[in-house]
């Protein structure tokens, strides 16, 4: 079988970031743009919690999602499996840089959140008592001060 494309790239060498990850048309032609938003670098950084991944994929969700100037254009925010960040699906042919202060202000918003999770009820969620509000704002923070506040084209293209 084909190797997919997200295994080919260099994982030794990836750092946190926002990556372009693929770009696929729709059959009705629509542009859908998939971002690696990498959080930490694999193998060579702790994983994120799942449960911290969870509570952000609630709270980033939502914000995205109820954002006025991007609402329309959000697919989907999701973890990824092994833990090291997240996706970000967009409608349209975008880069990294067109959404580096969405995925800076979503990080803020996270960052800073009080209260309950939004969707964390047994009524709203297959599995809401799992997960960490104050890992998931430690982790954004984190993710802000030293990723996106000195973001380089390092951490903006994949490693060849």
């Amino acid at each position: 079988m084909e190797k997919i494309a997200s295994f080919t790239i260099d994982h030794e060498h990836l750092l946190r970031g926002i990556y372009l990850s693929r770009r696929d048309t729709t059959p009705g032609g629509d542009t859908v743009t998939t971002f690696d938003i990498r959080m930490s670098e694999p193998n060579r950084e702790p994983a994120l919690s799942p449960e911290s991944l969870h509570a952000m994929e609630h709270l980033a969700a939502t914000y995205l999602r109820n954002r006025a100037d991007w609402r329309d254009k959000i697919v989907y925010w999701g973890p990824m499996g092994c833990c090291t960040g997240n996706y970000l699906l967009v409608q349209g042919a975008l880069e990294p840089r067109d959404i580096l202060q969405l995925v800076r202000d979503t990080m803020e918003y996270v960052a800073t959140y009080e209260g309950e999770v939004p969707g964390a009820t047994p009524r709203d969620c297959g599995n809401y008592s799992f997960m960490d509000l104050p890992e998931a704002r430690r982790q954004a923070r984190r993710y802000v001060e030293e990723v996106l506040d000195r973001i380089t084209d390092a951490n903006l293209t994949y490693p060849r």
